[in-house]
């Protein structure tokens, strides 16, 4: 507990260092823009001016994306324009045209060469592997040439519960990737010091590896041109500066939840067994969990039992064809997000789309390479799970909504039971949340909440259930978990939300939580569990708040 407390004060000191060493920068840095702006009056040529302007718009590009979130905010917004400016006075001395001849002769080359055909690959496209037991320290590693940003970042993710680690270089980080990979990666756009951007390394640096990494971008252009380059590396997030980590974490968050998500859950019914069986293994080759029927008879079992993202179908079966059975399927009021998937050798438009009509929601001609089939099912896999959380979970957190997380506490109270083992059920509740609310704003709230959530994901277990109770409120159950174990994990937690550092407006400000738990018996119900655990948490906020009690 002691080594804790002294972790977040040494966090804290850390913030406040990093803070100070900024305001002292400033102190160099304004004068030397002033004298660049002279330089820049008393240059003669446009060759001299564009050299000026070039330095000046790199030292306000910095300048822009680094003062807001020490909260100097509205410097940080000048100093944008000013780069836009910048920008505008460059394009006014450039060549509109400059690298027009070299893509010509470039396709000229291209036009003029033979080409033959090679052997097409037949095997199944990356996908991401799912299942992972338990939750392990995810390693992130930061490319970013501002020490005060990226150790900052590098502090708030520690926090969250990552291993994360800043890189100033280029070289610096290419030489700890050669030593171990990183779950992820958060690469800078524009980097002093060196001609390549952090997007150029990262797009080399992808093509490189067997399977490439999760890519969040940073950057101070907001522009469409940026956006894209970032997609055409491979991002999976762009966020603009100075950043909210708490919302680039939640973007790493959904990258690992999907990584490390349960197997995509995939029902075949087709009469011809042996492709039935291909179509099944190419799936499990690409971890998905499959099962195959030849009798559309079999289609309420297997729907109640498997609970199947996606039904692939054939379309001409003996005694009922596809469409029949897809509608059958949707009789159900259950199995509506189910995508269903004809399979078929009908080339005809029309009936292809009479099926589709009838019931379906894609249409495959056979034969299909192993490819397409995975990157069709897969897809389709993905945003019905995906669908299937944005229906039965909170939107804003992710989390179970408060009736299915009352549900897990009467299922848990009755495992244990069981079992003969332990579970805790815990009630947290953000502190003086109104304040944040009022003094913030409705969105640094939404923020707050959010962090807190995906602190909570990070910390506690893939077997434990939360949800988002109501409001700011969460419950959390955790299976063979004693009151003494639920204990320590929650200072934890509290003590890792009081140190993480959030900003609206170019305010910084901390937030607390306190929690109450409850431990399972013999006796009590799921509701009185509940009660027991909310006069604990009362508790917690009647002695002081930014504290976890135990029930009596």
């Amino acid at each position: 507990m002691v080594e804790r407390t002294e972790a977040g004060a040494e966090l804290q000191r850390h913030l406040q260092q990093l803070g100070e060493q900024f305001a002292e920068r400033l102190k160099q840095e304004l004068p030397q823009l002033a004298d660049k702006a002279q330089q820049l009056l008393l240059a003669c040529t446009p060759a001299e001016q564009e050299q000026h302007l070039n330095s000046l718009r790199d030292q306000l590009h910095r300048l822009a994306g680094t003062a807001g979130t020490f909260g100097f905010a509205r410097l940080g917004e000048r100093a944008r324009e000013l780069e836009l400016q910048a920008e505008q006075c460059l394009a006014s001395l450039q060549q509109k045209q400059q690298g027009l001849h070299s893509f010509i002769d470039n396709l000229q080359q291209l036009t003029s060469q033979q080409y033959q055909a090679e052997p097409a690959s037949n095997s199944p496209p990356a996908v991401p592997r799912n299942g992972r037991a338990d939750r392990e320290e995810q390693w992130i590693y930061i490319l970013e040439d501002e020490a005060c940003v990226g150790e900052n970042m590098r502090l708030t993710l520690s926090n969250f519960g990552y291993h994360a680690e800043h890189f100033a270089t280029i070289e610096a980080l290419d030489a700890a990737i050669g030593q171990r990979l990183p779950d992820a990666l958060i690469v800078d756009v524009n980097l002093e010091g060196t001609q390549q951007t952090g997007l150029t390394y990262a797009a080399a640096l992808q093509r490189r590896l067997d399977a490439p990494l999760p890519l969040l971008v940073i950057s101070t252009q907001d522009d469409f041109a940026t956006h894209l380059e970032a997609v055409r590396v491979g991002a999976t997030g762009f966020f603009t500066k100075p950043v909210d980590i708490p919302q680039l974490e939640n973007r790493l968050e959904r990258c690992f939840a999907q990584q490390q998500g349960e197997p995509y859950r995939v029902l075949i019914i087709d009469d011809d067994h042996e492709l039935a069986s291909r179509y099944s293994l190419v799936l499990r080759a690409a971890n998905m969990l499959v099962e195959m029927s030849q009798d559309p008879a079999d289609i309420f079992q297997r729907m109640r039992e498997f609970n199947p993202e996606v039904v692939l179908l054939d379309v001409n079966m003996p005694g009922c064809t596809g469409p029949e059975l897809a509608q059958i399927i949707r009789f159900n009021d259950d199995w509506l997000r189910v995508p269903i998937i004809y399979l078929s050798a009908e080339t005809d438009i029309a009936r292809q789309m009479n099926a589709l009509m009838m019931a379906g929601d894609d249409f495959v001609t056979k034969p299909l390479s192993d490819n397409a089939l995975v990157t069709t099912v897969f897809a389709r896999a993905q945003r019905a799970r995906l669908l299937s959380n944005a229906l039965s979970r909170d939107s804003l957190t992710g989390l179970l909504k408060h009736a299915d997380i009352k549900e897990q506490v009467a299922i848990e109270l009755e495992r244990a039971r069981r079992s003969g083992n332990r579970a805790s059920v815990v009630m947290l509740d953000i502190d003086h949340f109104k304040k944040v609310n009022d003094n913030y704003g409705h969105t640094a709230g939404d923020n707050v909440i959010r962090a807190l959530a995906n602190l909570l994901r990070q910390r506690l277990r893939r077997i434990d259930s939360l949800g988002r109770y109501g409001g700011e409120e969460f419950l959390a159950v955790l299976p063979d978990c004693s009151t003494a174990q639920a204990q320590r994990i929650l200072d934890e937690i509290r003590e890792r939300f009081a140190g993480l550092r959030f900003i609206a407006e170019g305010v910084e400000f901390t937030v607390t939580l306190s929690a109450g738990i409850a431990c399972t018996d013999l006796d009590s119900s799921a509701g009185e569990l509940l009660e027991r655990a909310d006069r604990a948490l009362y508790a917690a906020k009647n002695g002081g708040r930014n504290q976890v009690r135990q029930a009596e």
